[in-house]
């Protein structure tokens, strides 16, 4: 999987359909191709210091490489952003709000939440 490294494309996730849940929020958007699909990683300075939102990614990009590596769609890019609790939640939780992120996400109905 592909990592996600301009700011465009973080900004352009962030407009897109998300699913917060609480170990961390899944934006994911469709570019509409047939390329691999990408992953973004965030922490913002309310996680706290520098070395708490490190460890906080490092979970998420841990957790997405066992987790949505597998069952991510082509031509999607998605950024996991952490959360308060997603340093305190346990590993097998995040794995559950990972994948009930993704079934609400590509869930295909009318009922995603998108921000455009």
């Amino acid at each position: 999987m592909d990592l996600l490294r301009r700011r465009q494309d973080f900004v352009a996730a962030a407009r897109a359909m998300y699913a917060t849940m609480p170990g961390l929020v899944l934006q994911a958007r469709n570019r509409e191709d047939p390329r691999p699909a990408r992953a973004g990683f965030t922490a913002t300075r309310r996680i706290g210091n520098a070395v708490l939102r490190n460890r906080a990614k490092r979970r998420l990009r841990e957790l997405a490489r066992l987790n949505l590596a597998p069952t991510a769609k082509p031509g999607f890019d998605y950024v996991l952003v952490a959360r308060s609790s997603t340093l305190r939640r346990s590993f097998k939780d995040l794995e559950t709000d990972l994948r009930a992120a993704l079934e609400r996400i590509h869930r295909p109905s009318a009922d995603n939440t998108d921000k455009s």
